[in-house]
């Protein structure tokens, strides 16, 4: 069985309770857009396949905020998977690096291998699956689904964005109708620019379906 098979049962087992937005099958779509992304960069593949499957193994909005947890448990299975050094410290660093976080932390890293997975990620909150990953997890929160009277606060801090309580239409503002123009790759532009149009289209019908227009 590959290292890759391997990270696939890791990251299923370790996820099968986890919130609908969040799960197995957002790791697997991640995956898959990586794959796709990786076809016109020139990239390490595995250290993209890996760092896809193991980005979200211990996401820190379901543990307090701790954001240490989920590089933590990427790097010990990776260790006693036997995988060098220089592997686990370029995964791990992906994994450090690759959320949004308010959209306005100063990357302490890059690689062509975080930008693949980073859009990879950011396209799944994109689109169609965007919008119903946003509200499932409004839901799990028992967010609002819109207030007129609460405006969306643009450019939060890290703190903010991570405390903020807000309701879930405010979150396309916040970051998902930002995402288009932080794409770091060509594929990932390409596709963003799609998704991104039918997220403006669901919220012009929202809101002319909450103003009773149609």
């Amino acid at each position: 069985m590959t290292i890759i098979d391997q990270t696939i049962l890791f990251v299923k087992d370790k996820l099968q309770n986890a919130e609908g937005g969040h799960d197995w099958f957002h790791t697997e779509r991640v995956y898959k857009n990586a794959l796709l992304i990786a076809q016109e960069e020139n990239c390490d593949l595995e250290i993209v396949k890996l760092a896809a499957l193991l980005h979200d193994i211990a996401d820190s909005k379901f543990h307090n905020g701790d954001e240490t947890i989920g590089p933590k448990m990427a790097s010990e299975f990776l260790q006693n998977k036997g995988i060098d050094s220089e592997t686990i410290a370029h995964v791990v660093a992906i994994i450090e690096n690759i959320s949004f976080k308010g959209g306005n932390i100063k990357k302490e890293f890059d690689s062509i291998e975080l930008q693949i997975v980073q859009d990879a990620d950011r396209l799944d909150a994109l689109g169609a699956i965007g919008i119903a990953r946003t509200f499932n997890y409004g839901g799990f929160k028992n967010r609002p689904l819109y207030d007129p009277n609460i405006a969306p606060k643009l450019n939060m801090t890290k703190e903010e964005y991570k405390k903020s309580e807000a309701p879930t239409l405010n979150h396309f503002y916040e970051k998902l109708l930002l995402l288009k123009d932080k794409m770091n790759t060509r594929t990932g532009k390409r596709i963003a620019e799609k998704r991104h149009l039918f997220m403006e289209s669901f919220l012009a019908q929202f809101y002319a379906e909450w103003e009773g227009e149609l």
